[in-house]
């Protein structure tokens, strides 16, 4: 695809979030649907695990919330 995602069989187009590190393996991908539907899943689980379907209105708001610092952060 040559812009850094990846198609795979169900249709899926995924990119890996830019914050994610090969390091801590604290990685997850967001998808693109032909629906609209934004696929999330986990990068260790690639193409065995979950994959959660949210709506672009739902999705959205969680980036939203995640800027806001609504979800404090552990280190």
């Amino acid at each position: 695809m040559g812009d850094g995602t990846t198609l795979d069989q169900g249709g899926y187009c995924w990119a890996k979030s830019s914050y994610s590190s090969s390091e801590n393996g604290d990685c997850v991908e967001v998808g693109r649907t032909v629906t609209g539907a934004v696929p999330v899943r986990d990068t260790k689980q690639h193409r065995r695990g979950p994959v959660l379907e949210f709506t672009p209105v739902a999705f959205q708001g969680f980036l939203n919330a995640v800027k806001a610092g609504e979800f404090p952060v552990q280190l």
